[in-house]
C-alpha cells in the first residue's frame, strides 16, 4: 500500500524546500516569493529501511525494493483560502486524497526570506492552515446535510441515516473550533467516516522547520510546536529542510560525515518518514530471497491472509500457511536455513497477526 502524505502551510515556511529534499530532485520551484508552487508536485520516495538492507546481505539478493511513500507538495496556503484568497481553494480539493497531512511550520528567523504575515509564529501559521481547512469542511458539509436529511427522512435510508448521523458528528466538532479528527469515532464507522472526505479528519503530523543551528535539538519555536503538538493528540519532529536538501545531494559517504560534523545520527527525512508512519499505524514485513529482499508496508494487526493480499490477491484468496521468521532470529542465525534448523520458523494459519519485522513466505492455493 502507497502511504499519501500531503505537505501544507503557508507560503515561505520551506514546504517547497522539503519536498526536494524528500524527492531528492529540483522538480518543485523553490523560490523567495509566494504560491512559486502553482501545481501540486507528486514525489514518490522509498522508505528507509535499515533491515531491508541486512536481510539483503544474509540472503545475497540481487535487488533491494524498499517501500515508497508519496508526497505531495500543495501551493501554499493564506488566510482566506477556503473563500477563494491566494490562489484559492481549488488546492483544499488536493489534499482529500491523502493519507494523512504534515503541516509545516516556519521555526526559524531569516530576514531575507519574507513572511505572509511579516512574523514568526509558527502557532499562529498552524491555526490558519487549520482553520481554513475547517472552514472548507464546514462549507462541504452544510451543503450536502440538506440532501442527506431529505434521504434519511423521506425513503427510511439506514445509510443515508447513519452518514448524516456523522455528519452532525462533525459540524458539532468544527462549530466548537475543533478538527473533525477531534471526534471519537468507533471502528464500525470508520469507513463510513473517511468517506465524508473531511480534510481535518486527516491524521496530522507538525513539522517544524528549523535553521542548521536547531536541527538536532530543536529551538524555542520547535518547543512550542511540540507542546501544542501534545494538545491536540497529534505528533511533531524537527527538521531542518535547507540542511536536508543539501544532504540529499551528497553520495552516502559524504552524507555520514556531513551528519557526524552536525551531530547528527540520521537525515531528519527518515524521522519524518517514521512518524508519518507511526501516525498511521503502519509497520513492515519483508520477503527475502536470492532474487529478491523486498519490504511490503501493511496496517498493524494485519493478518497473515491480509498480509499475503498485499503481494496479489490470489495469495489471500487461495492462502494456506505462512513460513515466518523474527526478523531478529533470521539475523542472529544467519538467514533461512540456519533459522529453520534452530526451530525458528513457524508456521502460521489464518488468525496469525503480522509482527513488525516478519520474515515471511507464503503457501497459497488458488
Amino acid at each position: 500500500m502507497a502511504l499519501k502524505v500531503a505537505i501544507v502551510g503557508l507560503p515561505n515556511v520551506g514546504k517547497s524546500t522539503l519536498f526536494n529534499a524528500l524527492t531528492q530532485t529540483a522538480s518543485a520551484q523553490a523560490a523567495n516569493y509566494p504560491f512559486c508552487t502553482i501545481e501540486p508536485n507528486t514525489g514518490d520516495v522509498a522508505v528507509p529501511e535499515p533491515r531491508l538492507d541486512t536481510l539483503a546481505k544474509i540472503a545475497g539478493s540481487k535487488e533491494i525494493i524498499p517501500s515508497r511513500i508519496n508526497f505531495v507538495d500543495i501551493a501554499g496556503l493564506v488566510r482566506g483560502a477556503s473563500k477563494g484568497e491566494g490562489l484559492g481553494n481549488q488546492f483544499l480539493a488536493n489534499i482529500r486524497d491523502c493519507d494523512a497531512v504534515a503541516f509545516v511550520a516556519r521555526c526559524f528567523e531569516d530576514g531575507d526570506i519574507t513572511h505572509v504575515e511579516g512574523r514568526i509564529d509558527p502557532i499562529a501559521d498552524l491555526e490558519i492552515i487549520e482553520t481554513e481547512l475547517m472552514l472548507a469542511d464546514l462549507e462541504s458539509l452544510e451543503k450536502r446535510k440538506p440532501n442527506v436529511e431529505k434521504k434519511a427522512k423521506s425513503g427510511g435510508d439506514k445509510e443515508a441515516a447513519n452518514t448524516l448521523r456523522l455528519i452532525n458528528v462533525a459540524l458539532e466538532q468544527l462549530n466548537n473550533g475543533r478538527p473533525a479528527r477531534a471526534a471519537d469515532i468507533s471502528k464500525e464507522d470508520e469507513k463510513a467516516w473517511h468517506m465524508l472526505q473531511l480534510l481535518t479528519s486527516l491524521p496530522a503530523l507538525y513539522v517544524c522547520n528549523v535553521d542548521e543551528g536547531a536541527a538536532e535539538s530543536g529551538n524555542q519555536y520547535s518547543a512550542l510546536v511540540a507542546e501544542r503538538a501534545k494538545r491536540d493528540n497529534a505528533k511533531s519532529v524537527v527538521i531542518s529542510a535547507q540542511i536536508e536538501s543539501e544532504i540529499a545531494l551528497l553520495d552516502p559517504a559524504e552524507r555520514a560525515e556531513f551528519l557526524e560534523t552536525l551531530g547528527l545520527s540520521e537525515p531528519g527525512l527518515n524521522r519524518l518518514i517514521r512518524e508519518a508512519y507511526a501516525l498511521l499505524g503502519l509497520q513492515s514485513y519483508f520477503t527475502v530471497g536470492p532474487k529478491e529482499a523486498r519490504a511490503w508496508t501493511i496496517p498493524v494487526g494485519t493478518t497473515a491472509p491480509q498480509a499475503a493480499g498485499v503481494i496479489h490477491n490470489d495469495f489471500e484468496k487461495g492462502f494456506i500457511r505462512a513460513e515466518t521468521i523474527a526478523y531478529a532470529d533470521f539475523v542472529a542465525l544467519g538467514g533461512e536455513a540456519g533459522a529453520k534448523e534452530a526451530g525458528k520458523m513457524r508456521s502460521e494459519g489464518k488468525e496469525y497477526i503480522v509482527k513488525d519485522g516478519d520474515v515471511m513466505h507464503f503457501r497459497f492455493n488458488v
